[in-house]
Parts: structure tokens; sequence; C-alpha cells
């Protein structure tokens, strides 16, 4: 029970982490593999899952919001050109979704510029797993 509780714990502090709220998912992820009580395959693919989720969650607000109030000509200057270097680099800008700071919005301007879904959730997947197995190998 202990351990099912640890990776809901895991998945929903990765979720959480990866939308517009913070979170600490990494640090989640340290402990629970350095207790060596679970999988390391397990944890990398539930911290994974849950990331990719929230981001993929930040990913269709951006598309709902600018379905419903198309608002790019309101916006300064700073964030249109943030918009148009996303466009430029297209999906594979969202391998940087694991990023502080820059991640979330990553998602949510694909989203709203309504990159495709199938190769957003690829590079997002991707971005996230690499960076988790990455913590993966410095704690276990």
């Amino acid at each position: 029970m202990t351990d099912e509780l640890s990776l809901w714990g895991l998945f929903l502090s990765a979720f959480v982490s990866s939308t517009l709220f913070p979170g600490g998912s990494e640090v989640v992820l340290g402990v629970l593999a350095a207790e060596r009580h679970l999988d390391a395959w397990l944890l990398l693919a539930i911290a994974s899952l849950g990331n990719t989720l929230g981001a993929l969650t930040t990913w269709l607000l951006g598309y709902f919001l600018a379905r419903r109030y198309p608002l790019e000509k309101q916006l300064s200057e700073k964030r249109r050109l943030a918009l148009a270097r996303v466009r430029r680099w297209g999906s594979p800008v969202l391998l940087m979704s694991w990023l502080p700071v820059v991640g979330d919005p990553l998602c949510f301007a694909a989203g709203f510029l309504r990159l495709p879904f199938l190769a957003s959730l690829a590079f997002i997947a991707l971005g996230k797993t690499v960076r988790y197995a990455v913590i993966l190998l410095v704690f276990a």
C-alpha cells in the first residue's frame, strides 16, 4: 500500500509540476529512487507519464484559449516574438518543455499556435523522459 501511495504521489507531483503551477517532482523521484524500494523503470514511467500529461493539459489550455479568444494581436511585442520563435521552430522546441520557467509557456504557446498534437506529444514525452532518466541515473 505504501508503494502504491508513493507512486500516486510521484504521478501527482509530476503532473502538477508540468502545469503552470510550481512543483518538485524531481525531489520526489530522487527520494523514491534513493530508497530503492521500487523499480527504476516503473518510477521513470510514472514520472514521465504524469509530467507529459500535465504538459498536454497546458498545451490544451493554449489550444482552447486561442480558439475562443484569438489574443495574438493584443499581446506585447515580447510575447509576440516568443510566439514567432515557437512557430518557426515548431514541435521540436518542445524537447525543452522540461526546462524550468520556460517549459510550461512553451507547451502553452504550442497549443496556442495549434502545433500538431501527435508531434507535440512525442517531443514533450521524449524531453521529459530523458530528464527523468538523468535524475534516476544520479540517484539510483
